[in-house]
């Protein structure tokens, strides 16, 4: 609306001018509603989703003012009449599934993405989840969900008017969790920049995912950068980088399921020349440690 203070003149009001595309004519309506913010305009011989082109004035009882500038409006749509194709999903981990579909290809409705709806279970309304992706794209992948569990699923297109028809549900269930259990009893050798770590290997329970290998986390402490490193046994030798931060390492199991837990923080002093070290205890840099810690690899290495 204009604002009072510039609402001048009796008979104060507003005037929209409409016309479909292709057309030359304008039709005019007016209100007298000097608050009024919208109109609408009722046809039922209009196609849906038909464009217009719009302008609004003013008058009073002096005359008309100026027109707004020409905007297009379309009128309201259907929602999609089609159904996409060739849908499949498969569990990433135990928290996350894949869904692929094929895109609408021919339809005379718009179409302004896809809706994916999943549930655990028909008699639990509340586990009903939905996610929504442009219409240029054919995948997503829903996440946050429970491991080792059954999810149905079923995929729809969608505009303005709602979402179309949805396709008979699919059913996946994800992988078993991975490993409760972080890695223990974490030993390290610090010779220069060489890292030797040995570590207990975990053994996963039957409700679990199977250990297929342990990723190390590691980063300088005065910076955000986080390097990984894979393994498939529970030993790994690093080669730090030439300089003197101390670093962090975290160690985690790799499973179907995903990552499991990280083990607790091991704290390496780079500036310790060649020391040992246990779990997430910090190696003390003084030289008479540094001497405990060489002669116990030296009395290690001859047993």
């Amino acid at each position: 609306p204009v604002p009072e203070e510039l609402q001048n003149g009796e008979s104060f009001g507003y005037i929209i001018a409409f016309r479909a595309f292709g057309e030359v004519s304008w039709t005019h309506v007016a209100t007298s509603a000097p608050g009024a913010s919208r109109y609408v305009y009722r046809n039922d011989s209009l196609v849906p989703f038909s464009p217009f082109h719009v302008k609004v004035g003013t008058y009073n009882s002096k005359g008309q003012g100026p027109f707004s500038p020409v905007v297009t409006i379309y009128s309201a749509e259907t929602e999609p009449s089609g159904m996409p194709a060739g849908v499949w999903a498969r569990s990433a981990t135990a928290s996350e599934i894949e869904v692929n579909w094929q895109a609408l290809t021919i339809t005379p409705e718009r179409v302004l993405g896809y809706e994916v709806v999943y549930w655990e279970d028909d008699t639990k309304p509340e586990t009903m989840g939905k996610v929504r992706v442009p219409w240029n794209q054919t995948s997503v992948t829903v996440n946050n969900l429970a491991g080792n569990t059954q999810y149905f699923l079923t995929v729809s297109a969608f505009n303005t008017a709602g979402t179309g028809p949805f396709l008979l549900a699919i059913n996946v269930t994800t992988k078993k969790p991975p490993p409760a259990q972080p890695p223990l009893n974490i030993e390290w050798t610090l010779i220069g920049s060489q890292l030797s770590l040995y570590w207990e290997p975990v053994v996963a329970m039957e409700s679990e995912s199977e250990v297929t290998g342990y990723q190390l986390s590691f980063w300088r402490q005065r910076h955000k950068e986080v390097n990984t490193f894979t393994t498939a046994n529970s030993t790994a030798d690093l080669t730090l980088p030439e300089n003197n931060d101390d670093y962090i390492i975290h160690i985690q199991t790799l499973s179907e399921g995903g990552l499991g837990p990280a083990s607790d923080p091991i704290r390496i002093h780079r500036l310790s020349m060649s020391a040992r070290g246990s779990k997430a205890l910090s190696v003390d840099t003084s030289p008479l440690s540094l001497v405990f810690a060489i002669a116990i690899s030296t009395f290690r290495s001859m047993l």
